[in-house]
């Protein structure tokens, strides 16, 4: 039996703003297909990525104030509550669910189980409560599914395993070479991109020490990394690093629109995410869909991405591991073609239209 769904409110740590417009833009991407297909969703969102002590508390607050608002002015007009991440979007959600026995939905992202949930006793308590007391939890990788059985004793029946899919319509191939001349990129050089923060969980140290080692070899050789500077101490200490290294091929973009992230992914000979941990690894996956070979760390939803030759997967925090993977696709045409062609596979599987679907089949669930 299905159920007639007219308004859902979301709940998220991450949202996108016209300042900061990569800022938790897999959130919008699946709000915006649901309001395609007629549905009314609302948003009850943090836009602001800046940290420090005060500023985090002061929006959290702020934040908090303005769903306890909505619950109190028009609580009962929803039909789901979907909160992403567990704790404390899940938690918040849950103040629904006691007050208008409202369905609450709850998808984790990765950080929330990986990190959050390891701070102390208190957030592993109020991340088992969420996971538990929601209707239904959402995990968007194989590792993040496992761990809610294994550590949080979640009955799997309660999981569905999906993740935000990637959007075809932006993230497709186009020919390198105008790609390349479009970003003012050398046609005679190879070039290596990380998309993400700059961050020293994200791997980035291993990856400059890996591209440091492969430029003897390759002396054309470029590196790109587009992403927000979230620490600034670690952003300092990286750039005296590629100063002193005289590494000056090395780029550090701010975040890019999606369109143009596209265009990166087309221009670039390799991707690169050598995370110390990942939920499930979405810029890989938008990387496949535009055709360029994958290179990532065997943790957490990359290890299950990237089976099967449909990327390369290397051991997390091991510089030289990196540095050969990348270079298997240097260095051989044919295995770079096989892995384009198995990344088009899995690009085609978790095509954002399917799993907005399979997200309706879902909240249509009674």
């Amino acid at each position: 039996m299905t159920k007639k769904l007219e308004r859902i409110l979301v709940i998220s740590t991450m949202y996108p703003s016209k300042a900061n417009p990569t800022f938790g833009i897999f959130v919008k991407n699946q709000v915006e297909e649901l309001k395609k297909r007629g549905i009314q969703v609302d948003v009850a969102a943090i836009k602001e990525p800046r940290m420090g002590k005060l500023f985090v508390l002061k929006k959290y607050f702020v934040w908090t104030i303005r769903i306890i608002y909505i619950l109190l002015t028009r609580g009962r007009s929803y039909d789901i509550i979907h909160a992403h991440y567990v704790f404390p979007s899940g938690w918040l959600a849950l103040l629904f669910l006691k007050t208008f026995g409202t369905r609450v939905i709850v998808t984790a992202h990765g950080g929330d189980l990986d990190k959050m949930s390891r701070i102390g006793p208190f957030f592993f308590r109020q991340t088992e409560q969420v996971l538990h007391e929601a209707d239904h939890v959402i995990a968007v990788g194989e590792k993040l599914k496992t761990d809610m059985v294994t550590a949080f004793k979640v009955k799997e029946e309660k999981i569905t395993l999906l993740n935000m899919g990637v959007n075809r319509q932006v993230f497709t191939p186009m020919d390198k070479e105008q790609a390349k001349h479009l970003l003012d990129i050398s046609s005679s050089s190879k070039s290596i991109l990380f998309v993400g923060n700059i961050i020293a969980a994200k791997g980035i140290t291993e990856l400059v020490d890996a591209y440091s080692d492969l430029k003897d070899e390759h002396p054309n050789l470029e590196l790109h990394l587009i992403g927000a500077q979230k620490e600034p101490a670690y952003v300092r200490w990286l750039k005296d690093k590629i100063s002193n290294e005289n590494t000056q091929d090395i780029k550090i973009h701010p975040p890019k629109k999606q369109k143009d992230l596209a265009r990166w992914q087309s221009a670039v000979d390799v991707f690169v995410i050598p995370s110390h941990m990942e939920g499930f690894g979405l810029v890989a996956l938008e990387a496949m869909s535009c055709h360029t070979p994958v290179v990532g760390t065997n943790v957490g939803g990359l290890r299950y991405l990237l089976a099967n030759n449909a990327g390369v997967l290397v051991e997390p925090k091991n510089k030289e591991s990196l540095r050969i993977g990348i270079e298997s696709i240097l260095t051989n045409d044919n295995f770079r073609k096989e892995l384009i062609a198995n990344g088009e596979e899995k690009a085609h599987k978790y095509d954002q239209e399917k799993q907005i679907e399979q997200l309706l089949e879902l909240y249509h669930q009674e």
